[in-house]
């Protein structure tokens, strides 16, 4: 998969930058999302580079046969249904498995938000893994996995820190006005 993930990007164009996370376990973040493609060429660029990928997936996509397409593109069920807690989920997948680079996106939505969720941060406080930012940039077509990002126990104050970095790398969305830093 790595070869023909690595062929297909360089026929569409993209450049890769990066590589694996070294830790069997993180949470690598997703910025800008801005379309569905976002998912399609962020799944490309870890698979070319070697790496395998989880999302969280709402458990109603899990079936027949579509079910089997969503788990071989790294899709974990969770139950988003009410009173079920997605960052307890998330935290015992983290617990359970050996192995767990989860893809997630604080934008949460392919619409312009300036809230970022925070989510991605208490798991990663509770689950005790690093977080790592990752971006594919629509305007450069580069998709990369970059520095691991240090998180303290403000998590407004590490998203605007986040803000602040993609912001000053000038990334794009494939829906630019989809998509902002401000806060």
């Amino acid at each position: 998969m790595k070869k023909i993930s690595a062929f297909i990007l360089k026929l569409l164009g993209w450049k890769v930058k990066g590589s694996v996370a070294p830790e069997p376990k993180c949470i690598i973040i997703g910025v800008p999302h801005t379309s569905a493609w976002d998912f399609v060429i962020s799944y490309l660029f870890y698979a070319s580079i070697g790496g395998k990928a989880s999302v969280l997936v709402k458990k109603e996509f899990f079936f027949w046969p579509a079910g089997w397409f969503v788990r071989k593109m790294g899709g974990v069920p969770i139950d988003r249904s009410k009173g079920a807690n997605v960052i307890r989920q998330a935290v015992h997948l983290f617990n359970t498995l050996d192995h767990l680079h989860l893809a997630m996106t604080p934008e949460g939505t392919r619409k312009r938000v300036v809230r970022w969720k925070a989510g991605f941060h208490t798991i990663a406080k509770l689950a005790n893994v690093p977080v790592y930012l990752g971006s594919f940039d629509w305007g450069r077509k580069e998709v990369t996995i970059g520095e691991k990002f240090e998180l303290t126990d403000d998590a407004q104050a590490d998203i605007r820190r986040m803000k602040d970095y993609y912001r000053e790398k000038g990334i794009r969305g494939k829906f630019p006005e989809n998509f902002t830093t401000e806060y």
